[in-house]
């Protein structure tokens, strides 16, 4: 076989190799980006079905708890800014305060039997529960993704594909701080002897 045509060969094969690493990275890259757009999409139809939950919680703890104008006003406020949060980090930031004022306006319930014996407020606290286990399963779904993606676009050579091609950016992880974030069926305990104090004073 001619020296010449041995030469061909050994660079068309390298033309090959590189070419197909391109294809593989650019590819694999595509795939995660589009995995987490995904997850991020999960996490803001469990985080818009749990909004749409507390008019109504609001509602029916208006009804029984009228004294506790202070608790309700912070849900519905830190609801309105997880509505209006855009960024990925906005969003976790909303969903920190949203989580803490859930969480008071749960401990407020103990102190009313009514409010917890009514059968509307147990549906909303069930459903609310259910949704908040989705979210938290979409959010590890959801980081799984971004660790997964932000590790490939630094390692080579899907690194120099995508500053060339692509230029996808790091993503951020959707992180909740477990300490403010507390779980809706976990309510931490609240004084309420100045709340059965006011009310007293008030009859």
């Amino acid at each position: 076989m001619p020296v010449w045509l041995i030469i061909v060969l050994v660079v068309a094969a390298i033309f090959l190799i590189v070419l197909l690493a391109i294809w593989g990275s650019y590819n694999g890259l595509v795939k995660l980006n589009e995995r987490v757009e995904e997850a991020w999409s999960d996490i803001t139809v469990q985080l818009k079905r749990r909004a749409d939950l507390i008019p109504n919680l609001v509602e029916t703890v208006k009804g029984y708890a009228k004294h506790e104008s202070d608790a309700i006003k912070q849900v519905s406020d830190a609801r309105a800014k997880m509505m209006g949060a855009r960024s990925v980090k906005e969003t976790a930031e909303a969903d920190k305060s949203f989580m803490g004022a859930l969480s008071r306006i749960m401990a407020v319930s103990e102190s009313y039997p009514e409010l917890k014996a009514d059968a509307r407020y147990g549906q909303l606290i069930s459903e609310l529960t259910d949704t908040e286990d989705k979210v938290q399963a979409a959010r590890r779904f959801y980081n799984a993704g971004v660790k997964d993606f932000n590790t490939k676009i630094k390692i080579f050579p899907t690194n120099v594909i995508n500053s060339s091609f692509l230029h996808f950016e790091k993503r951020d992880y959707y992180e909740v701080d477990d300490e403010e974030a507390k779980r809706i069926d976990k309510a931490p305990e609240v004084n309420f002897s100045d709340k059965k104090e006011e009310k007293e004073d008030e009859k």
